[in-house]
């Protein structure tokens, strides 16, 4: 009895460290980028179908000079610059994460909040494709995972939960692979820079690569092949992370390489330390005592 207490307190322990640290790399990497990169938030401030009836209407401005506006692009990029300060602080609060601490909570919660407006912003971006937006679905759920950790649904359900986290993602992404969304340029051009192909082949690879996506999305629920698919999709969720940087790296622009491309790889990791989260806890439950 003593040892099984002890090896389900490790189960959590890990667990817990592995989700925290995804948190933390998720909010570190969207700093990064609103802080010294962009956010799409002009997709929506700039949205004249959207908003040029308030705009008018309400604020008694032309659509033009609103557009134009010198003042409301400060206060656009104002805006990026606050969440990416929240996304600072919620990145720390992240790795001293405690339970009794209201405060902790509710920044993680407001950090969550604003990923989720990112992947709305990010799915506008792309004409409204629902794929985009569950690309990112993993990225703004797990820190809502960390605050409720403790909660008895999620203590009872936090596989399952993680599992169609992770079929989200990667089903989202082969939808581009496959091809039922046009596949995107950037993927196109970051396969042929790393693999040396040429663009017939690059596509027959991204095609390969999306079926097997597809299959992760569904075999992860099957309990006799789960641990399989989990180690598939802890190592390529991190391959696909990595190949962010090496895609775009050259040694002659050493640093602007790494800058310009870092934050990409630092917030999916998640991708492939929640596959490992849960295939950690599967390992675990089914030690023999």
């Amino acid at each position: 009895m003593d040892f099984k207490l002890k090896r389900n307190n490790k189960v959590h322990v890990t667990s817990l460290t592995i989700l925290k640290l995804s948190v933390f790399f998720v909010f570190l990497g969207r700093a990064y980028q609103y802080l010294f990169w962009d956010a799409p938030f002009r997709a929506f401030f700039w949205d004249e179908q959207l908003l040029k009836f308030f705009v008018e209407s309400i604020l008694k401005i032309e659509w033009d000079d609103y557009a134009t506006s010198i003042s409301v692009d400060n206060l656009i990029q104002g805006l990026i610059l606050f969440f990416g300060a929240v996304y600072a602080v919620a990145a720390i609060i992240a790795l001293i994460f405690r339970y009794n601490k209201r405060v902790h909570k509710v920044i993680i919660l407001i950090g969550a909040v604003g990923l989720f407006i990112l992947a709305y912003l990010l799915m506008k971006e792309q004409f409204y494709r629902f794929s985009q937006f569950f690309e990112y679905s993993l990225q703004f759920s797990i820190p809502v995972l960390l605050v409720y950790y403790k909660r008895s649904f999620v203590k009872k359900h936090l596989d399952l939960i993680l599992k169609i986290l992770i079929a989200a993602v990667f089903g989202a992404h082969a939808l581009y692979a496959i091809g039922y969304y046009p596949v995107s340029g950037h993927f196109l051009d970051m396969t042929i820079s790393i693999t040396g192909f040429s663009e017939e082949v690059a596509k027959t690879f991204l095609l390969v690569a999306g079926v097997l996506d597809i299959l992760v999305a569904i075999f992860i629920f099957f309990p006799r092949v789960a641990k399989y698919t989990l180690i598939y999709a802890m190592v390529w969720g991190l391959l696909t992370s990595f190949a962010r940087i090496v895609s775009g790296f050259y040694f002659d622009f050493f640093w602007e390489s790494i800058h310009s491309s870092l934050y990409q790889v630092i917030y999916r990791l998640p991708h492939g330390l929640i596959p490992l989260m849960v295939l950690f806890r599967m390992k675990e439950k089914t030690t023999v005592i």
